[in-house]
């Protein structure tokens, strides 16, 4: 029996994250997702995923030091972002092609997890703003992963309630199970392979739209709406012409997906103190009027809203353009990734599935010259 996409088969045992789809719920190192992105810092997240536990104060310092001295880039970065840049500036695709094409070069100084995990923001950095014809700028060592993120992207030191917003989408997208990019990571780990190589693969695997794609369109759906008293006529005329609703039901959740009640709560406060209201509100009736009618048109079918919607307006009020995005998430994803490689290589075998040959048998070789013009 074949399953197609792996759907239903456990390839490997993990402490790092589970996912209950039934019961909606996520857990992340032991810890429910609601309790812990909202608080911790992502380099505590990390730190509990490499590590197994919360840093204490000194490790938290130790390590939070030791990513921030790690942020330069290599000598042969930037003369290739300078060149994918003025190839294909920032278009939606662009910045996940320039991050797996840099990405590799971070070998040429370090393999070093921290060196990978703080060099991945200042890839996507640097080739933003030379896409949008700025110079990139150097890292600060005095601001933590997520504010330094912002700095390099802007120019301005961000205000806490957006760092906090930013900080908190970043624990939430830090691992997900055993999805397509943390299995592909998985798989090229267990050949015996790099971790750099390993996290270039998984790269790769996101930038798929069915993986890492998603939040744009939900996006472009409530800027399509524009105002409130659109959203029921518009998200009818989708439902009628059998258009899925991007940002409602999920392929796991069966329920509420629990990061967007995380996400939920950070985009309010985020944008009560520092962005659009307007824009927010706006966003709000779109999801009351889209369960509404999810559930008027497909009862039962217990589409809710996803992680995607709320991601959306988070990096919409963080002031980032869609195509920063998915690059985003690979910023959150990479330590999980590392994570599951360090996890794989402690009890190794490698990942080696079988397929069933379905294709003809039993041809007869032709010599070219009798195979006809």
């Amino acid at each position: 029996m074949v399953d197609a996409g792996l759907a239903g088969v456990v390839a490997a045992e993990t402490r790092l994250s589970h996912v209950d789809g039934e019961r909606g719920e996520l857990i992340i190192g032991a810890f429910r997702v609601g309790d812990l992105a909202p608080r911790a810092t992502f380099e505590e997240v990390t730190w509990l995923l490499w590590h197994g536990d919360l840093p204490t104060r000194r490790e938290l310092t130790t390590f939070t030091a030791a990513l921030a001295a790690e942020r330069a880039l290599p000598d042969g970065a930037l003369p290739l972002l300078r060149q994918c840049a003025a190839g294909a500036p920032n278009t939606v695709a662009a910045p996940m092609d320039a991050l797996r094409i840099a990405a590799g070069t971070i070998s040429l100084a370090s393999a070093r997890p921290e060196a990978i995990v703080a060099r991945v923001p200042t890839i996507v950095a640097a080739f933003w703003r030379l896409g949008c014809g700025l110079e990139p700028l150097a890292p600060r060592a005095d601001l933590d992963h997520a504010a330094n993120f912002l700095y390099m992207l802007s120019g301005e030191a961000p205000d806490p309630e957006r760092t906090r917003a930013l900080q908190t989408y970043l624990n939430t997208a830090i691992d997900h199970g055993l999805n397509a990019s943390t299995f592909t990571c998985r798989v090229i780990t267990s050949t015996g392979s790099d971790l750099v190589s390993a996290v270039v693969g998984a790269i790769g695997a996101l930038k798929g739209p069915l993986h890492g794609g998603a939040p744009g369109p939900a996006l472009d759906m409530v800027f399509e709406i524009g105002e409130a008293a659109r959203a029921e006529a518009v998200l009818r005329r989708k439902l009628d012409a059998g258009e899925k609703l991007m940002g409602f039901g999920h392929r796991v959740y069966r329920v509420r997906d629990p990061r967007a009640d995380v996400l939920a709560a950070a985009a309010e406060r985020m944008y009560a103190r520092a962005g659009d209201q307007a824009f927010y509100q706006l966003a709000r009736r779109v999801e009351t009027e889209a369960l509404r009618l999810l559930e008027e048109y497909k009862p039962g079918r217990r589409l809710q809203t996803n992680v995607e919607f709320y991601t959306a307006l988070v990096l919409h009020g963080l002031g980032f353009d869609v195509p920063l995005f998915t690059p985003t998430f690979a910023i959150a994803r990479v330590s999980g990734w590392i994570a599951h490689a360090i996890e794989q290589q402690r009890a190794n075998r490698i990942i080696r599935p079988q397929a069933d040959y379905v294709g003809p048998r039993d041809r007869t070789w032709v010599p070219l010259e009798q195979r006809g013009d």
